[in-house]
């Protein structure tokens, strides 16, 4: 019987190609436009680490030693408060992480100095978060320790460099010192860049800077107090630090601290040590507020920061009232196209069709015309694509159709042109037969 509603459907179509050309350019554009906005979305506010992600979490301590009222701490910590949480290890892994700028150059080239990002971690950063190599590999932790002159670079920067070759073994100076290359990152690019957002939600929507490229260095962080001579971002200070190499001892808070715990029974006894902790520091006068402590898992932290700029759901919305528009667009042609056709009905029902009959014909005319409109808007959606790959945004590169978008394309046409034809398909099924077949 599908076969013969779909035959029918065909003609139909063919019968009334304007009417039919407005339905399916209807439903392509609404398609489109809303497809576009939401693969947008899809890339920005997916889960960066699937499967690992509810092991991961964001320690925070309220550092302030004021007695103030905000209700969140800050998003980092003091030089004390990550130093303590790392160096306690009750995680099955830690890290503490913070970036600035570096300049570097490679002695054995001719290259001039470049001004990379450099991001200052401990070795369990590499493991925690899943990063690819593609030559070497992290450091160790006695690295970390001993302070060692080491640095892993990412796959651009060793293309810049050493040409792509395996540069593993050697030399960078980073200011005035010089560091082995130990690792070569693989091509990487988190989405977003999870492991060092903060602020986000204070940013007034300007958060597109997370989707950016992973930093060009990564160095232990012992090493490049020393090497960086103390010239790291500052979150917030209470007061002026004594001088800018000497933030371990600065009323400032700038360091993140991750962990990796793999069970609840683990989450639950570092929510107990993180509260223990505070309350310790509280008792010798560092911090005024013990109880303001926070442990996010990733998932968590991003939706905390608010990391998918604001524009990007505003466009997201706008998209789908413009398909709601297009949707009742669609609703008054079908309606006008089955009633137009209430003589043919009327003589289907005189010959035996039953209600249900006509309205699964008028069904798989409205599905076919979805699908056609999901072709159109399939096209259009590559073409909206292609259009935000060429706008000056950190994401922009970033930006394509995968396998479940390409899906949700035409399940979303065919969806809504089902939708919009249910109320025209229930008109036309419950045409009268006797008054239309006096009519012919």
């Amino acid at each position: 019987m599908f076969a013969y509603y779909l035959d029918l459907a065909l003609r139909s179509l063919k019968r009334n190609k304007v009417l039919t050309a407005l339905m399916v350019l209807a439903i392509a554009v609404g398609i489109g436009a809303s497809m576009t906005t939401l693969t947008v979305m899809h890339l920005l506010s997916g889960d960066p680490l699937p499967g690992r992600s509810d092991k991961l979490f964001y320690a925070q301590v309220d550092d302030n030693p004021l007695p103030e009222k905000q209700t969140e701490p800050m998003d980092v910590m003091t030089y004390q408060s990550a130093m303590d949480l790392w160096s306690a290890h009750q995680a099955d892994r830690q890290t503490i992480i913070v970036d600035s700028p570096v300049k570097l150059r490679a002695p054995d080239t001719t290259l001039p100095p470049l001004m990379p990002s450099m991001l200052s971690t401990t070795a369990d950063f590499f493991a925690m978060f899943d990063v690819p190599f593609r030559y070497g590999g992290p450091w160790r932790a006695e690295d970390d320790a001993a302070r060692s002159r080491v640095a892993i670079i990412s796959s651009d920067l060793n293309d810049k460099l050493f040409g792509g070759a395996n540069s593993v073994g050697r030399t960078l100076r980073l200011r005035e010192t010089d560091v082995r290359i130990v690792g070569v990152l693989a091509p990487w690019r988190p989405s977003p860049r999870f492991y060092n957002i903060a602020g986000g939600r204070f940013s007034g929507g300007k958060t597109a800077d997370y989707y950016g490229r992973p930093q060009d260095v990564f160095t232990p962080f012992s090493s490049a107090l020393e090497i960086n001579d103390g010239n790291f971002y500052q979150y917030s200070c209470w007061q002026l630090p004594p001088s800018p190499g000497h933030l371990q001892n600065a009323p400032c808070v700038w360091l993140a601290v991750w962990v990796q715990l793999d069970s609840p029974a683990k989450v639950a006894s570092f929510r107990r040590f993180l509260d223990g902790y505070a309350a310790q520091q509280q008792a010798l006068g560092r911090i005024a507020r013990p109880q303001n402590t926070r442990l996010r898992n990733l998932v968590e932290w991003l939706d905390y920061q608010g990391v998918v700029p604001s524009d990007v759901r505003l466009q997201a919305w706008l998209a789908f009232g413009f398909l709601a528009i297009c949707l009742f667009n669609t609703i008054g042609l079908l309606l006008a196209k089955f009633l137009r056709r209430g003589g043919e009905i009327g003589v289907r029902r005189a010959l035996g069709a039953s209600r249900g009959a006509i309205f699964q014909q008028c069904l798989v005319e409205a599905g076919m015309i979805g699908l056609l409109g999901g072709l159109g808007g399939l096209l259009l959606t590559l073409l909206g694509l292609s259009l935000v790959r060429r706008q000056p945004v950190a994401f922009a590169d970033m930006v394509h159709l995968d396998a479940r978008m390409f899906a949700l394309t035409f399940a979303l046409a065919i969806a809504t042109s089902l939708l919009a034809g249910l109320l025209p398909a229930l008109r036309a099924s419950r045409v009268a037969p006797g008054l239309q077949l006096k009519t012919l």
